[in-house]
């Protein structure tokens, strides 16, 4: 079977403009991480990604679309490392303590606290990059209060405050064990859980000793 050399010319431009949007919303990431959304200046993304302004201009209108495009990859790539231990888990408490797992390795990356400063950046402001953080926190806290919810119906998690208020302590709490021990695994794993078992009122793991 013969392969038309358009095609081969189509796929490989292709290849090479995902490969160019994916390092500068990498980059991208990097810079709103460290220096938030107002001070992030655009020629030093597209530099810091190896590429000119010219190319950012080629994919991105301006800052605002590379934020919200930033935004959607933050939560791809989450949802593909983290969203998919939870749904491997069909026990409610497993699926939270699998949550809290995965975001605490997911953390590890650098760029994984640029929700945390955008969200902080645009609290109590109408904008769009601030809206696209809500609806996705809403909608993680509203997956982790029916898994709350379920727990607590089967009896595997204690009664409690409402799950639509313990589901959003819960966030916090992995969340703030994610940016203070980003640097120190295996710990943050460990304490992840451990703060999830105390909020959630379950019994402490058992630790054996040899």
């Amino acid at each position: 079977m013969m392969i038309r050399k358009s095609a081969v010319v189509r796929r490989t431009q292709a290849d090479r403009r995902a490969q160019t949007r994916s390092a500068l919303l990498e980059a991208a990431a990097r810079g709103l991480s460290t220096y938030g959304y107002a001070n992030l200046v655009l020629d030093r993304v597209a530099a810091a990604a190896g590429y000119t302004r010219g190319a950012l201009y080629h994919l991105f209108a301006g800052k605002e679309e590379l934020a919200l495009a930033v935004v959607g990859w933050v939560e791809e790539t989450w949802e593909a490392e983290v969203g998919g231990l939870v749904d491997a888990e069909s026990d409610p408490v497993e699926a939270l303590l699998a949550l809290a797992r995965g975001h605490a390795v997911y953390c590890r990356r650098d760029v994984a606290n640029v929700m945390m400063t955008l969200r902080v950046e645009f609290a109590g402001q109408d904008h769009p990059v601030g809206r696209a953080i809500t609806d996705i926190v809403s909608r993680l806290e509203a997956d982790c209060a029916d898994l709350i919810a379920a727990g607590r119906s089967s009896g595997a998690i204690p009664p409690g405050p409402p799950p639509a208020e313990t589901a959003s302590a819960y966030l916090g709490v992995i969340e703030a064990v994610g940016i203070q021990l980003a640097d120190r695994a295996p710990h943050d794993v460990e304490l992840a859980q451990r703060a999830v078992r105390g909020l959630l009122n379950l019994p402490p793991v058992q630790e054996t000793h040899e």
